[in-house]
């Protein structure tokens, strides 16, 4: 089980919550691993301190009282006993933290190594308090940090990657122990450690990420990510009111979603849970008895060809054009490598088959700087090519499994949207089928979005969850 910082840091019953609802299940029978966020806004405060630390500003101080402020508000969840006991673990984790963020000053240099310790105080701080309110709760509990409980990665500090075969090794050996015996291990998400001990995190998604490692590594029967939604919706009801809870997504799906920025899980996260098959589920903690959305290998097609749209929106358009492209081979290497180079990230690509124009769709905040690295790196090896580039985009994708080897169903999206009177400005649908992306003028992203959703998108059919 996995809880967000939006459970585990509510203010007012956020630990009481969580602890009920791992004795729920304890109390069933079931083995639990609890794997906890940092609280709230704390590892956003984290980062404001390390990078106030390497400034040398004033501001740090503020920061930290900031921080043991929301801490000490959480100890009076719990009984004084234990409130007593995690307020002493916080006040050696506060030193050292404090010490951390003096060499950062010092140096005057915020590696990605001392960065990641510096933000690992979150998840080290919160698991006490979590531990105590399981205990609180009349469950024996052991709290660990990630790299505690047998996570090892590489050394890509900021972005790690776990080593599967050490890491399923020492899980066994950290983990197995503690839970044969009823206690539930509290695991810090997010954080794991080199094979030297360094510690490291696991980037975007971190905590999921560590719940569906431990999965993998102990053949777990199910992952519960406990969040503060109902489930995966069928498009954002911020845009779209009519939007619908999915009751069951593939993984494939589910990772398509989450490429377009919907609220779910980091595709890399998933695909721990995918390589053995372990079925995820999207729970809402603050209404344990809705099903939410289940999230497991089969691909259902019977309840709606398009299941989800996402809508990314503050994109723009790159396009490559010329007639010395044509034929040359290397040119689609030299574009990609070019905007690689620069630090941009690409969306959606598209070339013609006449490979006289090759386009991009990147982030708003980046289009200028890859349309400069594209014309330097030109005008650098003599290629005669023009670089336009378009802002105020939107980007539509249509997910699901229906659309796979199903007819006309880029025709329904496109006659819907042609409907709804918006221009398309790109396309692009990958092999698997599984997704239609789009770009749009942002001015009718809205329209188009609502005008699919209430054309083509159907919810998938309730499943009960099980006890």
């Amino acid at each position: 089980m996995k809880f967000g910082g939006s459970l585990v840091g509510n203010e007012r019953d956020g630990l009481l919550r969580v602890a009920k609802l791992v004795r729920s299940y304890h109390t069933r029978g079931n083995r639990v691993i609890a794997v906890v966020s940092a609280l709230g806004e704390v590892t956003d405060l984290l980062i404001q301190a390390a990078n106030s630390a390497k400034s040398e500003s004033l501001e740090t101080d503020e920061l930290l009282e900031r921080l043991r402020k929301i801490h000490g508000e959480a100890l009076s969840q719990l009984g004084k006993k234990r409130a007593a006991e995690v307020a002493e673990i916080h006040g050696r984790l506060f030193e050292a933290l404090q010490e951390t963020l003096r060499g950062v000053s010092i140096l005057r240099e915020l590696t990605p190594r001392s960065k990641d310790r510096v933000v690992s105080f979150g998840e080290r701080l919160s698991a006490p308090l979590v531990k105590a309110a399981i205990e609180d709760a009349g469950v024996g509990a052991v709290a660990l940090t990630g790299g505690e409980a047998g996570i090892i990665t590489d050394e890509a500090f900021g972005e790690a990657y776990p080593d599967m075969r050490r890491t399923i090794a020492a899980a066994k050996k950290a983990l197995l122990p503690p839970l044969s015996k009823g206690t539930v291990p509290v695991v810090t998400g997010f954080l794991a450690r080199t094979r030297s001990g360094d510690v490291t995190t696991l980037g975007r998604g971190g905590s999921d990420y560590t719940a569906t490692i431990l999965a993998d590594a102990l053949r777990a029967d199910e992952v519960y990510i406990w969040t503060d939604v109902d489930g995966i919706m069928t498009a954002d009801p911020r845009v779209v009111p009519e939007s619908k809870v999915i009751k069951e997504l593939s993984y494939a799906e589910a990772e398509e979603m989450a490429y377009f920025g919907a609220k779910n899980m980091h595709p890399l996260a998933l695909w721990p849970a995918r390589m053995v098959g372990v079925p995820v589920r999207i729970l809402n903690g603050f209404k344990p008895d809705l099903p939410g959305t289940l999230i497991d290998s089969n691909e259902r097609k019977g309840a709606g060809v398009i299941k989800s749209l996402a809508l990314v929106r503050d994109v723009g358009l790159l396009t490559v054009s010329g007639e010395t492209l044509a034929g040359r081979p290397g040119t689609a290497a030299m574009v990609f490598t070019l905007v690689g180079r620069a630090g941009v990230n690409m969306l959606m690509i598209s070339q013609s088959v006449s490979e006289s124009n090759i386009s991009m769709v990147v982030r708003r905040s980046t289009l200028e700087r890859a349309a400069k690295a594209l014309k330097t790196g030109f005008a650098e090896a003599n290629v005669r090519a023009d670089v336009a580039t378009e802002e105020d985009l939107s980007v539509i994708a249509a997910v699901g499994a229906g659309m796979k080897g199903t007819p006309g169903v880029a025709a329904k999206v496109f006659g819907v949207v042609s409907r709804a009177g918006v221009n398309v400005k790109m396309i692009a649908q990958g092999s698997s089928e599984l997704n239609i992306s789009f770009v749009v003028p942002s001015e009718d992203a809205t329209r188009a979005l609502r005008a699919l959703h209430s054309s083509l998108v159907e919810a998938v059919a309730p499943r009960d969850k099980p006890s």
